[in-house]
């Protein structure tokens, strides 16, 4: 069973981003499962923090969950034709101490993808996260990319209603998946 990390980006009630990845959830290859990780309860980064009480709970569970992923793929949002600052935040905890980045995200399957009410999708994001995702040593996924644009006609009620971007949506995680499961073998 190969098993998949999704993590969304916004922490929004109604995030195009969380809708995806729930979405995603039911659109998995056979013979695997995509598992929703939390950045919600992951506080400011600060190292006096850090130094003086450890990692955060919800640090520690991402962290592990990260680790026990065959491949994560992270639900980014568009933010100021950028990365969200919620999810870069949740990632820099992620790495800490440095000690540990090998052990959490070394040759690590990574993939991007998402979706914004814009109409360019999420192409700037995506493309901020390729240095991030190589300074901790990832394997990038490539082969495929996926950018919902205009997702507020994609979606309704958080359910992805447009059938071409379900089937781009299935494609996509298939490819990810067997990707990530060669990394393993």
């Amino acid at each position: 069973m190969t098993q998949i990390l999704g993590i969304s980006g916004s922490l929004r009630k109604g995030s195009f981003n969380t809708a995806l990845l729930h979405t995603a959830q039911d659109l998995m290859p056979e013979g695997s499962t995509l598992v929703a990780g939390s950045i919600a309860d992951i506080p400011l980064y600060n190292a006096d923090k850090e130094q003086a009480h450890g990692l955060p709970d919800a640090v520690v569970r991402l962290k592990e969950q990260i680790i026990e992923a065959d491949g994560v793929l992270l639900f980014s949002p568009e933010y100021n034709n950028s990365i969200p600052g919620v999810l870069k935040n949740a990632i820099d905890w992620t790495s800490r101490p440095a000690s540990d980045i090998s052990k959490v995200f070394g040759g690590k399957a990574f993939a991007v993808l998402g979706a914004s009410p814009g109409g360019f999708g999420t192409i700037l994001a995506q493309d901020a996260w390729l240095s991030v995702l190589r300074t901790l040593t990832t394997r990038q996924w490539h082969q495929g990319r996926l950018m919902v644009a205009r997702a507020g006609d994609m979606f309704d009620d958080g359910a992805l209603t447009d059938d071409k971007m379900k089937d781009r949506l299935r494609a996509f995680l298939a490819g990810f998946t067997a990707f990530a499961a060669d990394q393993q073998n």
